[in-house]
């Protein structure tokens, strides 16, 4: 479990794993081999002693049972290669006569069919043979014909044909082992294209990551690029609000410093006011912008419950504005994670209900979709909405009427940020006395 756990090397994890495997495979079919191979040459064994002794049952029959006008001897020594006996009540023939101390038992015994004998205790005899016994009759001589043969040599031949299957198996394992370690070093021949390639990131040389590597590696390459794009999208979102931030304060503070520095007017209430509203300005704007840097736009594994977060809000808002009546509407179960970071769609949804809970008459409602491939939010007001003529600049940062007036404004500008920032999409619409109807689309 160690070794599992703690692995040197992915060619080191797929050779201890398949290397065994495939010895163990190796060794179970040359174990298969040999049991397949005693039990075939014992059935062909068998086949040609039935069929021989058929043939002297024949060849007696054909001689009327008289044993003695046979050509037995070479003739049938040749043409068997077996040995035999034929026996009548008259007389016995085996050959060859060394087989005679096996044979005769086995023409005592009244069972025909196959019979095998080991571990004779005779002299000059096979340890191991097999003999096929059948009895009939001709006329009315009862006979007994027994065919037998030595599987002494057949057991030699079996081990030599089985030792040969292990040299095969031997030398294929080898070959297992060098074609699994070619085959592995080149699967991970894009492991190292792909190192070299983030080196070169590293060094500048390249902006983003264009190898040809294999379909499992591409979640990978298109993660590390998306990875970092969101990091360039991070970096120029956060010069930008550096570069807004330093430009919304440097009047005011120029201002505020022009005051302070003229010794020659009075700090009447005048002054007072001028300074306290500059001083508000610097405020406002330091808000936005410090709002703006917290979103944190798609993170790989970072999930929130829309429904929860919902319902948190609205409990507050609902504190918040206790004369008016906030709603939500959604099929989703209550488990259900939208692959968006907790604190955006706080931002979105928080935004969203603050703004329709400051203009609404009486209700808010808060619609929750998602369908194949979409994530939808609507949320709508019952309050004086927006000239049509305004509704396609709610929401852009250039306005800064838009961010210093409660309403809708600064808010809408975090939120079209941070749908932007989801390549997702936000529409506005409004109708005479029915408030404004804000929808966003998320396609992640």
């Amino acid at each position: 479990m160690r070794f599992l756990k703690k692995p040197a090397s992915v060619k080191g994890t797929l050779l201890a794993l398949l290397l065994p495997a495939g010895i163990g495979l190796m060794g179970v079919a040359w174990l298969v081999h040999g049991l397949l191979l005693d039990r075939m040459s014992r059935e062909f064994v068998e086949s040609r002693l039935k069929d021989e002794v058929a043939f002297l049952e024949h060849q007696i029959r054909d001689a009327n049972g008289e044993v003695d006008t046979l050509q037995t001897g070479d003739y049938f020594q040749d043409v068997f290669h077996h040995a035999f006996a034929i026996h009548t009540p008259e007389q016995t023939i085996i050959s060859p006569d060394t087989w005679e101390p096996l044979l005769t038992p086995l023409i005592e015994n009244e069972e025909d069919g196959t019979v095998r004998v080991e571990d004779a205790e005779t002299t000059d005899t096979p340890l191991d043979i097999l003999a096929y016994r059948k009895s009939f009759q001709v006329g009315e001589t009862p006979i007994v014909v027994i065919v037998s043969e030595d599987l002494g040599a057949l057991k030699r031949s079996q081990a030599a044909l089985h030792a040969w299957t292990a040299v095969v198996s031997v030398l294929l394992i080898m070959l297992l082992v060098a074609v699994l370690w070619f085959g592995i070093t080149m699967s991970m021949r894009p492991v190292v294209t792909l190192k070299a390639a983030l080196k070169r990131l590293q060094d500048g040389e390249i902006s983003r990551i264009n190898v040809q590597s294999p379909e499992e590696f591409h979640p990978l390459v298109l993660q590390l690029n998306q990875l970092l794009d969101s990091l360039d999208q991070r970096l120029e979102r956060s010069r930008d609000a550096l570069a807004n931030l330093s430009h919304s304060v440097k009047t005011p503070i120029a201002a505020v410093r022009q005051i302070l520095e003229d010794d020659t007017r009075p700090l009447d209430t005048t002054l007072r006011h001028q300074m306290v509203e500059r001083l508000r300005d610097i405020d406002r704007q330091l808000e936005a912008e410090m709002r703006r840097s917290r979103f944190a736009g798609p993170q790989i594994g970072k999930s929130a419950y829309p429904i929860k977060q919902a319902r948190d809000l609205l409990w507050m808002l609902g504190r918040l504005y206790p004369e008016k009546s906030f709603e939500l509407s959604s099929s989703l179960p209550e488990d259900s994670r939208w692959p968006i970071e907790e604190h955006d769609l706080n931002e979105v949804l928080g935004n969203l209900l603050d703004n329709a809970g400051k203009w609404s008459s009486r209700c808010v409602e808060l619609s929750v979709e998602q369908g194949s491939g979409f994530k939808r939010i609507v949320v709508a007001d019952d309050g004086p909405g927006v000239n049509h003529k305004d509704l396609a600049s709610l929401g852009q940062r250039g306005l800064r009427l838009d961010e210093q007036t409660p309403g809708h404004g600064l808010g809408l500008a975090i939120v079209r940020d941070i749908v932007t920032r989801y390549e997702g999409k936000i529409s506005f619409s409004t109708k005479s006395c029915s408030g404004l109807r804000v929808s966003i689309e998320l396609l992640r």
